[in-house]
């Protein structure tokens, strides 16, 4: 199915904070607190909100004012993207939709008293609470470097004011210099997202910095949509990209940010820019929760992204770990919709049919140069199974990768729309 705007969106005064305890479902209106205000979170707070038309109070819990998309930030380094367009506000969802919006961290979650506590002090209490995180990042995971290092090798990979430090050190760089980028190991957010930030950087370098070299080191054997990446990479940036796999010491890196070095199976490469993508875990909220395993994410139930740990909590996005589906804003979207239908059910009564998952992802390697990989899932007992998919080919024509591109841009125009009204 084609996506634009109608077909995407189609798929789908604040009220005074009350700190009482839970209701007694019937009684009076139940609460839903969400926490995090991405893709996930937006999503089913708007979601709740509107369909249970006033029957549930719902609170969304994001310390942020403006919420800046991690998805098309990349087009943002190359050049494709100012930054204010990726900028998106919280004031529909308080005026249109009567949710009460609390910009303010949470801290932790009292799981007896089913109560969020706030950083400010004030705690919230919940019936049903949402979990939507996003990512935080393994300590340790790349040696030499921690989030105290983040200003000077910048990850860029939670939106907002890490993006633009990247741009700025890219627009920096001396002549002929050289940006590294360390990749990160599976899971992580958004597969193809290291990848498309490296064609947008150097999209960015062949206008303005043509002798400039691109070196990622890599730790997977092989990445999403990999073949179309590197044909890409071939026919618009020859010779600017090397790429160091686990073969050749792409899983084994230090980093040095005083001296600006990258440390590769023992061999120092001075670098100009270094972005540094670690390994990935649920964001904090999670495991002060209590709800994350060994590996670091959420495991749900399928059917309604239940945590397996708590009735009364569901995870949605990047910090689930719920099967097949990639941790996408698409995906984390896709997953607001179930949940917000499983909520409904428990609190108010409504039906709740089973609703298909779908994601896709799209790149965009050069100038109309867009690509895509998607699929479509089921709730199994299990996990969110993939039932089919879809992925661009090499050798497409220009006039399907043109297309490929207009697509995203309707896609974008309509997510954002789904999620903040």
């Amino acid at each position: 199915m084609k996506l634009n705007r109608r077909t995407f969106i189609s798929l789908s005064t604040a009220s005074a904070l009350s700190l009482s305890a839970p209701t007694v479902l019937g009684a009076s209106r139940p609460r839903v607190v969400v926490v995090g205000g991405g893709a996930g979170g937006a999503s089913v707070a708007r979601t709740l909100a509107a369909q249970s038309q006033g029957a549930v109070d719902v609170v969304l819990v994001e310390p942020t004012r403006t919420y800046y998309t991690c998805f098309f930030s990349n087009l943002y380094l190359g050049g494709f993207k100012d930054f204010d367009s990726l900028g998106h506000s919280y004031g529909k969802l308080a005026a249109d939709y009567g949710i009460n919006v609390v910009h303010d961290w949470a801290v932790g979650v009292d799981r007896d008293a089913r109560e969020v506590h706030l950083a400010s002090g004030p705690k919230i209490s919940y019936d049903r609470l949402v979990l939507s995180p996003g990512i935080d990042f393994v300590d340790g995971a790349v040696p030499g470097w921690d989030v105290s290092q983040q200003n000077r090798m910048p990850h860029a990979y939670k939106a907002g004011s890490q993006t633009q430090l990247l741009k700025a050190q890219l627009e920096a760089m001396p002549e002929g210099g050289t940006y590294a980028m360390v990749a990160p190991p599976n899971p992580y957010r958004c597969p193809p997202g290291p990848y498309e930030r490296i064609s947008m950087v150097a999209h960015h370098l062949k206008q303005h910095n043509p002798t400039a070299k691109i070196l990622i080191a890599d730790p997977k054997p092989k990445f999403s949509k990999q073949g179309l990446f590197e044909e890409g990479w071939a026919n618009h940036y020859g010779g600017m990209i090397e790429r160091i796999g686990p073969d050749f010491g792409g899983d084994a890196v230090e980093v040095r940010p005083d001296s600006m070095e990258l440390v590769i199976d023992g061999t120092v490469e001075k670098v100009d820019v270094c972005n540094v993508i670690p390994a990935m875990r649920a964001g904090d909220i999670a495991s002060r929760a209590g709800l994350t395993n060994d590996a670091g994410w959420v495991p749900v139930h399928a059917e309604n992204l239940r945590s397996h740990d708590d009735e009364h909590i569901h995870v949605l996005g990047d910090a689930a770990q719920q099967g097949d589906m990639p941790k996408s804003g698409f995906s984390a979207n896709s997953q607001a919709k179930v949940c917000a239908s499983a909520i409904l059910a428990d609190l108010t009564g409504s039906s709740h049919e089973a609703i298909a998952f779908a994601n896709t992802c799209w790149s965009l390697i050069a100038e109309n140069d867009g690509v895509k990989v998607g699929a479509s899932y089921e709730a199994t007992p299990e996990k969110i199974a993939k039932t089919s998919g879809f992925v661009s080919q090499t050798g497409e024509s220009a006039d399907v990768r043109q297309q490929t591109y207009m697509e995203s841009e309707g896609w974008y125009i309509g997510i954002t729309t789904d999620m903040f009204g």
